[in-house]
């Protein structure tokens, strides 16, 4: 089976999915659809319980806070499979200090709960891609100490 990163995040014509899908040697679901519905939310909620990993990309062009909503979400209820990137600059945008202070604290509370956080889309990606050369190990390696075996 073929790893997959649901890819969350800012919308409202940021062009951070457009930079890193071309870096992926994973299957991604993109969740932006051009009418958004009930159907297209529900396909979201399904995608986000079966992906390998929820990422979240933060770019100065989010107009609203739901994606940080579901970044704390998932890193609770998935926090192996959450991974949050912050970007503070996109385009002629940027973060206030104020709001980077705030996105700080927000990383750290997803580290806190067992999700990874991020600088750029190329960590991402590297991350990604590596993860899926070994999918398997992902979820054999929490067995072995079940079977005895301490490494």
């Amino acid at each position: 089976m073929q790893s997959k990163v649901f890819l969350g995040g800012t919308v409202n014509g940021s062009r951070w999915r457009e930079k890193l899908i071309p870096n992926l040697e994973i299957d991604y679901f993109n969740p932006v659809v051009k009418d958004w519905d009930q159907k297209a939310y529900q396909r979201e909620l399904l995608e986000r319980e079966q992906c390998n990993y929820c990422l979240y990309v933060l770019t100065p062009k989010m107009d609203g806070y739901y994606s940080i909503a579901e970044v704390i979400d998932d890193s609770n209820k998935r926090p192996t499979r959450t991974l949050l990137c912050v970007l503070p600059k996109e385009g002629s945008a940027s973060f206030s200090p104020f709001q980077l202070k705030s996105l700080q604290k927000i990383s750290e509370m997803v580290k806190a709960n067992g999700g990874r956080v991020f600088n750029s889309l190329h960590q991402v990606a590297t991350y990604l891609n590596e993860k899926s050369k070994s999918p398997w190990l992902n979820g054999i390696k929490n067995i072995w100490p079940s079977l005895g075996y301490n490494k």
